[in-house]
């Protein structure tokens, strides 16, 4: 297995652990757990987030350099910062109408940058 390899089963293990994650949260949030205040869960996203986004970068190093070469991979980054918005306001957000509107729609959009990932097709349904 080459270095690309690694670095991409690296990325999509942390993918799908920062998802579960989430949507931990996102439970956790709807319960009104006492247990979301805690450390262990505002640190630990970070961490895997930050993992997740090395392994990215080095693939890009590895193979593209220029993400904004492929249309898919463009889509993908924009995708992923509306994400990140969308999860910020759904830990964040002033109501609890919005932060469970905000968190749905953060699903619909990693929802969106896995189809994408798998097609490699900007509309990938």
């Amino acid at each position: 297995m080459n270095s690309y390899e690694v670095f991409k089963h690296a990325h999509k293990g942390m993918a799908y652990l920062s998802i579960s994650l989430f949507i931990v949260r996102g439970v956790l949030m709807y319960l009104g757990s006492a247990r979301l205040h805690q450390r262990f869960w505002k640190v630990l996203p970070h961490v895997i987030d930050t993992l997740l986004f090395v392994f990215a970068l080095s693939m890009l190093v590895l193979l593209w350099g220029n993400p904004f070469q492929y249309a898919w991979l463009s889509v993908k980054i924009v995708a992923v910062l509306v994400y990140i918005g969308l999860g910020m306001l759904a830990f964040k957000g002033k109501t609890q109408l919005v932060r469970r509107l905000a968190f749905l729609a953060a699903l619909l959009v990693v929802y969106y940058i896995l189809m994408v990932a798998q097609t490699k097709m900007v509309w990938p349904f």
